[in-house]
């Protein structure tokens, strides 16, 4: 957008790529310019990136996201905070930005943790541009994300599913069947509740973590038969399906602890009980369930994070291309039927 201010001509980017919604953010800054509201600078002086970051958290991660994401938000924060916070937000530079990309993998950050802070810088900035009028412009938008390198997590082999069963203790069999079962993830499960569960329809209800919806999975077999043993332990004082000794929900660290001593007693490497979610996937596309059955029994938001399973097992495509045999084997029968119609005509 480009207009007039204070007798200079100013061009500055909308920072979105909609053509309705830059039109209508041109609009907004003309209006206040009209009213004397526009300033070149922050609209509101001395305001650091630590302000930023701080209420973004507050009026925008917790009111808007699931607990386990807000927590996430405010560990990526921390980073952003230790190295810009008292930076002020109009004076935030890309170079700044990337050298912190640099030094951030330096000190062994993961690529994808790198990205996922400059896109939570990003939508902060977004929102005090858009929003909040607090600056006039995003200086991540110009820093380049880092490259990511898509790998399909590890899966069970039938062999070592055998063994790290063998390795675990009973409640710890339950749990592993389960997810392997129904794809869920680990959260997913230990906060599942029997008013979710419909033994007579063999289904479950979801209560999406990520966008707040519902959904409803079918269970197979082995699911109910481990649903059915949890109903015969059923505890009076919580509706937890999967609980510990004590009565309780399972807690994340003390089943993760258990998973790790039973994943070495069983000689397994590599192997993360988020794993189990990938083996899921990866067995129904090796058993030649098409992807998008294969989406919807995950929850998967999109088919491109699935589309690897298909690529990692490529056996699961060949009846894809086999089809082109059998067109060409229907057509040369086809060929072979109208010659010997034609030569019986002739004779």
């Amino acid at each position: 957008m480009r207009f007039s201010f204070q007798g200079r001509q100013i061009r500055r980017s909308t920072e979105v790529t909609d053509r309705r919604m830059a039109e209508r953010i041109y609009g907004k800054v003309l209006g206040l310019i009209a009213e004397g509201k526009w300033f070149e600078h922050s609209t509101i002086q001395g305001k650091r990136v630590t302000d930023l970051l701080e209420r973004y958290l507050r009026e925008y991660s917790k009111p808007n996201k699931a607990a386990t994401t807000h927590n996430r938000d405010k560990s990526l924060a921390a980073h952003l905070v230790r190295a810009f916070g008292t930076v002020p937000l109009d004076q935030l530079r890309p170079s700044q930005l990337s050298d912190y990309k640099a030094s951030r993998r330096a000190a062994g950050a993961a690529p994808k943790t790198v990205n996922d802070e400059l896109t939570l810088l990003s939508h902060a900035y977004k929102l005090a541009l858009l929003e909040w009028e607090w600056v006039t412009d995003n200086p991540v938008l110009k820093v380049k994300k880092e490259k990511l390198r898509s790998k399909p997590g590890r899966w069970l082999t039938v062999e070592e599913e055998t063994r790290l069963m063998a390795a675990s203790p009973s409640w710890l069999r339950e749990i592993l069947l389960f997810a392997l079962h129904t794809g869920m993830r680990q959260s997913e499960i230990l906060n599942l509740q029997w008013p979710q569960v419909d033994l007579t329809r063999r289904t479950l209800m979801i209560l999406e973590q990520k966008n707040g919806g519902q959904d409803t999975l079918p269970l197979n077999l082995t699911a109910i038969e481990v649903l059915q043993a949890r109903a015969r332990v059923r505890s009076i004082r919580t509706a937890h399906v999967f609980l510990n000794h004590a009565g309780h929900r399972w807690d994340t660290r003390n089943l993760l602890r258990a998973f790790y001593v039973a994943r070495r007693k069983a000689g397994i490497e590599g192997f993360r009980f988020h794993d189990l979610r990938h083996t899921f996937a990866s067995r129904l596309v090796q058993a030649g369930v098409d992807l998008y059955t294969v989406q919807r029994l995950g929850r998967w938001k999109c088919m491109k994070m699935v589309q690897h399973y298909g690529h990692h097992y490529p056996e699961s495509l060949r009846g894809g291309a086999e089809v082109l045999d059998r067109l060409r084997a229907q057509a040369s029968t086809k060929v072979a039927q109208s010659e010997g119609s034609t030569r019986v005509a002739i004779a």
